[in-house]
């Protein structure tokens, strides 16, 4: 008699347990069904911004006080070296930061054809000390990568999981980042993107819009294609992802702003808003050599982070505007 009243007890037990997983997995199926961007999150955020004085960086500096219930820390190599772990682990912890936005990068592609082994240092051995620092505390990770782990051969948009096959060392550095970072903190989001430019740092904007301040001509390549991205328009989606971030599958997504042009294309369209009496030229990639090979064809597809992230991407040619104006007038 006794076993018996046990086993009763025990099963009622189980019964309530299970009653009761069953109402948290249903209220789980809830949240996950919903639009990711419903959710911002209403906790205040420590996010580190690592290489804040490049272009990404300093455009997140522009847009951080639209995001009064995070807390910034900009850094760059001056104030954190992401390179040495031990650095970056205490930096972690002394701010109790809970989300890492790494914007740095080794970006000078024709160098690292000779500058190997700091282009590595940077793009793929400090890309994996954040991701085992992050896993290690448990908190969120968003890092940037590239158009150019692709070979520039395909003939639609490249997705997320299409092969990927560098022709430079640069790109090889930021795909072998990419791999790291997966391998050690499986839970970060990684964004690809390309033909980054803003009105800060050098970037080929500003370098045609100073060529064509002091020239009457210039040649530019016309065979190489992809989509041009405004850097302020990358760091609000960064913020929208890591806002939304534990409804976010983790893995890679590709971001640009929308439309596709060559690069002679590009210069047209600069050339045209800023006004400047400067003829642009179409020539192919051989009469342009480069140290490092670039892709012919590396427009992005990004078909999964619109629908995943509910993001409105503006095309390239308001964008560029958009830049422009925030440029003083002489270039």
């Amino acid at each position: 008699m006794m076993g018996t009243t046990k086993n009763s007890n025990l099963s009622v037990t189980l019964h309530r347990q299970n009653a009761h997983l069953l109402r948290v997995n249903s209220a789980f199926a809830s949240v996950a069904s919903l639009d990711p961007g419903t959710f911002k999150s209403p906790l205040k955020v420590n996010l580190l911004v690592t290489g804040a004085n490049g272009q990404l960086g300093r455009s997140l500096q522009k847009i951080a006080s639209r995001y009064g219930e995070s807390v910034f820390f900009f850094t760059d190599i001056d104030t954190l070296d992401i390179c040495e772990k031990q650095q970056l682990t205490d930096f972690v912890h002394s701010n109790n930061i809970g989300t890492v936005l790494n914007c740095a990068a080794y970006t000078a592609v024709d160098k690292s054809e000779d500058d190997r082994e700091n282009c590595m240092r940077v793009n793929r051995d400090a890309v994996r000390n954040i991701g085992e620092v992050a896993s290690t505390a448990g908190i969120k990770v968003i890092h940037v990568s590239t158009d150019y782990v692709f070979d520039g051969t395909a003939t639609r948009p490249y997705r997320e999981d299409d092969r990927t096959n560098p022709q430079s060392f640069y790109g090889q550095s930021k795909w072998e980042g990419e791999i790291a970072l997966q391998q050690v903190c499986p839970d970060a989001l990684i964004i690809r993107t390309s033909w980054l430019y803003s009105e800060y740092g050098s970037n080929f904007v500003k370098t045609m819009l100073k060529l064509g301040q002091e020239r009457t001509e210039i040649k530019v390549v016309s065979d190489q294609t992809g989509s041009p991205t405004y850097a302020e328009d990358l760091a609000v989606a960064m913020m929208e992802m890591a806002e939304s971030e534990p409804f976010i599958p983790p893995g890679i997504y590709h971001y640009a702003n929308e439309g596709v042009c060559s690069w002679y294309d590009f210069t047209v369209k600069i050339i045209d808003l800023a006004g400047l009496n400067c003829r642009v030229y179409p020539i192919q990639t051989y009469e342009y050599p480069t140290r490092a090979i670039r892709p012919a064809y590396s427009v992005l597809d990004k078909s999964k982070i619109k629908s995943t992230c509910n993001l409105a991407i503006p095309r390239w040619e308001d964008s560029l505007a958009k830049c422009l104006k925030c440029l003083p007038e002489r270039y």
